[in-house]
């Protein structure tokens, strides 16, 4: 695939999880908390989550960060923000990088390299059920990664661990959706299609997909659960429907997107602040 963007963001002859380490400490010393326990991804249209949290004690812009940059997609504003929630103290990232710009999963590790055990990523997704309706809000209970991409690659093969031989049985951890159903009842569960993007997929395309055995589409969150499983992170994906998918409606455009994003994500924000002031969703 000639020319295609990179999973890892890491410059030519860098370590990236070296790289991650190095981001850590930095956001350390500008948010003023030297370890966090759970970060948390807003997608597309989701920044007004934040408001459900908490005020945040410490923030850090992304390009303060070795190897993070702004984004370049609207809606997403580059900030780290770190608050103290349900008596942990977690990361809450406004925005990503998604592999359509050349960055994908630095911030995951950086959020592990940074004491994160839990990761939670949120983003906001095409349905392809017209049963799963816009404004629905779905864990993910598994992926597709059609992107041609994999951040493990070019990690060291050897030292006697797994390397970037992932089990990827239960990347979207069984745990952390139960406590979800247990939670919040009415948040369903779906398989999740990551695309390259930019552009929305064709109508033939949304029909390929749930033959696959697809429910959702977008275009960022399974190569970032995976860097984060990676490096030992226990995973939840939060996807809030914004659209029904090609095929299933007449158009699809990115401003009806953000603005479900915009009107869903004080109920994401509800969801995960439940979850965080929940003793269960520390790691066993």
């Amino acid at each position: 695939m000639p020319g295609a963007p990179r999973a890892d963001p890491a410059p030519a002859g860098h370590d990236p999880l070296a790289l991650a380490v190095d981001a850590a400490a930095v956001l350390a010393d500008r948010t003023g908390v030297a370890h966090h326990e759970t970060a948390v991804v807003l997608g597309t249209g989701l920044d007004g989550a934040l408001a459900s949290l908490g005020e945040p004690i410490g923030r850090c812009d992304y390009t303060d960060l070795p190897g993070l940059s702004a984004p370049g997609v609207q809606g997403h504003r580059g900030e780290v923000a770190s608050l103290l929630v349900g008596g942990r103290q977690v990361l809450v990232f406004r925005g990503r990088l998604h592999l359509y710009e050349g960055r994908s999963v630095h911030s995951v590790r950086m959020a592990v390299a940074a004491g994160c055990r839990t990761v939670v990523l949120t983003n906001s997704s095409g349905s392809l059920d017209p049963a799963i309706g816009s404004g629905s809000i779905v864990a993910v209970s598994d992926h597709i990664n059609l992107t041609g991409q994999s951040p493990l690659i070019g990690l060291p093969l050897g030292g006697g661990g797994p390397g970037p031989f992932v089990d990827q049985t239960a990347v979207w951890s069984p745990r952390l959706r139960a406590l979800v159903r247990r939670l919040e009842p009415s948040v369903g569960e779906g398989v999740y299609a990551q695309v390259l993007g930019p552009q929305f997929e064709t109508p033939a395309e949304i029909r390929m997909l749930r033959s696959m055995g697809a429910d959702l589409v977008g275009m960022s969150t399974a190569l970032e659960a995976l860097a984060a499983v990676h490096v030992g992170a226990e995973i939840l994906g939060l996807s809030l429907v914004s659209n029904l998918a090609a095929g299933l409606t007449a158009r699809v455009t990115v401003e009806d997107i953000r603005r479900a994003g915009m009107t869903g994500a004080p109920g994401v924000g509800r969801v995960i602040r439940t979850l965080l002031d929940h003793p269960d969703l520390d790691p066993l």
